[in-house]
């Protein structure tokens, strides 16, 4: 049982929600950018919440099925296609699909988004190195030796042993005005100026963007103090900001040290919208303190669980 990859797309690997305990030895937790939409994906195709998918970042895969009777999902803002008896037809998000041997699925592109996803009932015949199926392509590890998918890849299935059920459910991946942050570490470093700056004027998303970082271009920030610092633990959400005085926000696959002075963090509970920016979005940050991030990221676990009860 297998899928073959007739365009691999520009940004395609394979992610579960991470592998942790390793930042000791300079690995990130990496997994799905979007933690919200990859739940949903595994829950709608029946698997175990923390199966690996395909995760895409903007145009996806193209994938010719090699087997017959596989149920699929595509989720994320994403136009897609399926050709079946040499007739394509329009796909829909967040709804189930069966596919058949020769029938081709092309992920054509994301909309006004970064990332995307894709599974099979019964999972991708994988190993999990280290503890996880995520792929960080920095250090080659994970599944198809630590890369991205390519061309004429065959993609291994696991045979599914549970009935198979139609489902669906109407989502919408929300947006909000602001991007909320709490106070980074070296929140002092930088002037009253910047601190106003920072948070009153509005910022644009450049293409110097993966899952690594995002820099952000936009009025610059002065640092009063020291413009590098010792070396330091980092998480993702953290945002670094060096010498030019431009923002850089750590993403998913960071480095787990850094010698930049961070002015603040984004919350975990917006952290799923911040990845989906494509470049020359804008953004605008607001600060809050560190109880009300706790009490947001609550309901933003109680609202996952609710839309995951629903499918």
């Amino acid at each position: 049982m297998s899928i073959k990859v007739i365009r691999p797309g520009l940004n395609t690997t394979f992610q579960d929600r991470g592998r942790s305990n390793f930042y000791h030895i300079g690995i990130p937790f990496s997994g799905a950018m979007d933690t919200r939409n990859f739940l949903i994906t595994n829950k709608l195709v029946g698997n175990d919440l923390n199966d690996a998918v395909l995760e895409f970042a903007l145009q996806g895969p193209k994938l010719k099925i090699n087997e017959n009777n596989i149920n699929c999902v595509v989720t994320g803002n994403v136009d897609f296609t399926v050709k079946k008896n040499s007739k394509i037809y329009k796909g829909d998000c967040y709804k189930t699909f069966s596919l058949n041997t020769d029938d081709e699925i092309d992920i054509i592109s994301t909309n006004n988004s970064m990332y995307g996803y894709f599974a099979i009932s019964g999972g991708f015949k994988l190993e999990k190195k280290w503890n996880s199926y995520s792929t960080h392509l920095k250090s080659k590890l994970g599944p198809n030796n630590g890369n991205k998918i390519i061309e004429h890849d065959n993609l291994q299935l696991n045979r599914n042993q549970k009935p198979v059920n139609k489902k669906e459910i109407n989502y919408v991946n929300s947006k909000i005005e602001f991007i909320r942050v709490i106070k980074g570490t070296n929140f002092d470093y930088f002037s009253s100026k910047s601190h106003k700056s920072f948070l009153d004027s509005q910022y644009q998303v450049t293409n110097l963007t993966d899952r690594m970082g995002m820099r952000l271009e936009g009025d610059k920030l002065e640092n009063i103090k020291s413009e590098n610092i010792k070396s330091e633990g980092l998480i993702k959400g953290a945002i670094q900001v060096p010498p030019d005085g431009k923002p850089i926000i750590m993403l998913s696959d960071h480095g787990t040290i850094g010698g930049y002075p961070k002015i603040a963090v984004i919350i975990s509970a917006d952290y799923d919208k911040i990845v989906q920016l494509p470049p020359l979005s804008k953004i605008k940050f607001k600060m809050i303190d560190i109880k009300d991030a706790e009490k947001i990221f609550r309901l933003y676990s109680m609202e996952t669980k609710n839309i995951l009860d629903q499918i």
